[in-house]
């Protein structure tokens, strides 16, 4: 953290029941999805150590609440403290902040999506809010889509004049990344807002309630990359660039036999086993798993415990204790823990399939 900059606190909201990523997320939170085999969630804890602070609050929900405990544990691995704080329902981010009030008590605060991945540090963003003085800095970045979006209108100097959630005309492409530092200010903004036509207490709200009453608010536009990785196709984006940017090869705590080919960025975690296959980076192969007479070919992540038998495999994240078998050719794939993937053997050909809830099968 920049010299003279205030202390501040971390919330991150992990909570939410991930029914963009189902049916994956029926069986855990979609903040704990794997990246190239870290959680999303280590990701956003990353960046706040990063920026030097130091105590962060977590809000769960009581569905998967105990399962981000298990992941995070106490931020010790971090250099940082997290305080987890149960949030019955998804009643809106400006509800996350009222249920965190007595963690965040009188200090300035980050808040942080535990979905969302952005390519760069949060160093500059919290030097914004410093420079400026603001109530609150909202972080911003270009979209081609932004009646999707949350998305801000700001004038020449980087203040904010109006927010509007996913307009049907926008008056701009900025679309609110899902990073926002706050000073004490916003706690009586939500005070003033009422729950939208959706029945949840809504951040723009609070923060347009900010702006309409002399609030500062100031924008830091993204310079980088910015993923929400809500849906299938962007946490396998995600999976891409954080393969591509930010890993290197290291074979060296798995074996890989003389008949095996390995070229470009392939990371081999420790007990992994390659046997008579080809890996083209950039790719990881997670721990104690064991690949076959098969090939990996980029941007693919492969979990921990799995087993890869005589397939071909391009662009998936497939996550731990899974097997893929007899698979002529698998790409832009999402597969769950513990899935089965092979082909039938039988006589005649056919699709056997034992598919759960919100699935979706292309052949």
């Amino acid at each position: 953290m920049s010299k003279g900059i205030v202390k501040m606190k971390a919330l991150v909201l992990s909570g939410g029941k991930g029914t963009r990523l189902r049916p994956l997320t029926y069986t855990g939170a979609k903040q704990l999805v794997p990246i190239a085999n870290r959680p999303i969630l280590a990701y956003v804890v990353d960046n706040i150590a990063r920026a030097g602070i130091k105590e962060i609050g977590m809000i769960i929900s009581p569905e998967t609440g105990g399962e981000v405990k298990a992941a995070m544990g106490d931020g010790s691995a971090w250099g940082v403290s997290i305080t987890y704080i149960p949030q019955d329902a998804p009643k809106g981010l400006a509800h996350a902040v009222i249920v965190a009030k007595d963690f965040l008590a009188d200090s300035p605060f980050v808040m942080y999506l535990g979905d969302n991945l952005i390519g760069c540090g949060i160093e500059k963003f919290i030097q914004t809010f410093h420079d400026t003085k603001s109530d609150a800095v909202i972080l911003l970045n270009p979209v081609d889509n932004p009646s999707s979006f949350g998305v801000a209108v700001i004038d020449a100097k980087g203040k904010i004049v109006n927010l509007e959630e996913k307009p049907k005309e926008p008056k701009s492409n900025l679309a609110l990344v899902g990073v926002y530092i706050f000073s004490t200010a916003i706690h009586r903004a939500i005070g003033e807002i009422k729950p939208s036509k959706r029945g949840e207490l809504e951040i723009t709200d609070a923060i347009q309630r900010l702006i309409n009453t002399g609030g500062s608010v100031h924008s830091h536009i993204l310079d980088t990359w910015w993923l929400d990785t809500g849906k299938k196709d962007d946490l396998l984006a995600a999976n891409t660039i954080v393969l591509d940017e930010w890993f290197k090869k290291n074979i060296a705590a798995g074996t890989v036999d003389s008949a095996s080919q390995v070229t470009g960025r392939v990371t081999v975690e420790k007990g992994a086993v390659i046997k008579n296959s080809t890996l083209r980076g950039p790719i990881v192969i997670g721990e104690g798993t064991i690949i076959e007479d098969s090939f990996i070919g980029p941007f693919t992540s492969i979990g921990a415990n799995s087993r890869v038998k005589k397939s071909n495999i391009e662009h998936c994240v497939i996550l731990a204790g899974t097997e893929v078998s007899h698979i002529e050719r698998l790409e832009d794939s999402l597969i769950g823990r513990n899935a089965r993937v092979s082909k039938c053997h039988h006589k005649h050909e056919a699709l056997r399939l034992m598919i759960g809830d919100d699935s979706v099968v292309e052949v």
